[in-house]
């Protein structure tokens, strides 16, 4: 797998108050290591927050980018399990979010299925896993191979969600 030229990515970055303290933490990171970071909340911790807010507010930065996914724009949002973040996020089209759970998954995920979101579940991931798993999500390209091609353009066509010639051809 190649590398991505990440000192030009852009990194959205958005979490509720289960997540709030592990962004925070992160967001340091990443600007010590030369990223554009663009935090979209919370700014405070409110353990009132919901975290549908969060992740709208990083899924639309990510889907309204048409390089997103390419290593230009991509986002990672932080709460206690990942799991409602994920579903937030997926269901703007052209998002794909995984969960940060394995360093190899979460490369997989880039590689194959060129995830341009995570969500890491603060409560379940120990300290050094989570700058590992971020570092293989922000830094692993997509493969191109023409089956994960396919299989992404089929994924964008489901439910009706893109407009196509119907050829399967990839290029509408």
């Amino acid at each position: 797998m190649t590398k991505v030229e990440y000192e030009e990515m852009k990194i959205i970055l958005g979490a509720d108050h289960g997540g709030f303290t592990l962004k925070e933490e992160i967001k340091k990171w990443l600007v010590t290591e030369k990223y554009e970071v663009v935090d979209v909340g919370a700014t405070g911790l409110d353990p009132e927050d919901d975290f549908v807010e969060y992740a709208e507010l990083v899924a639309e930065e990510v889907a309204g980018n048409p390089s997103a996914g390419s290593g230009q724009v991509m986002g990672i949002l932080f709460c206690r399990n990942g799991y409602g973040m994920m579903i937030a996020a997926n269901r703007f089209q052209g998002v794909r979010c995984g969960e940060a759970f394995d360093v190899t998954a979460v490369k997989k995920g880039r590689s194959d299925d060129d995830i341009n979101c995570l969500s890491v579940p603060s409560d379940y991931i120990k300290d050094g896993e989570v700058k590992k798993m971020i570092e293989g999500f922000l830094k692993t390209e997509f493969s191109g191979e023409e089956r994960y091609k396919r299989r992404l353009w089929k994924l964008e066509m489901l439910g009706g969600g893109g407009s196509c010639c119907g050829g399967g051809c990839g290029n509408c």
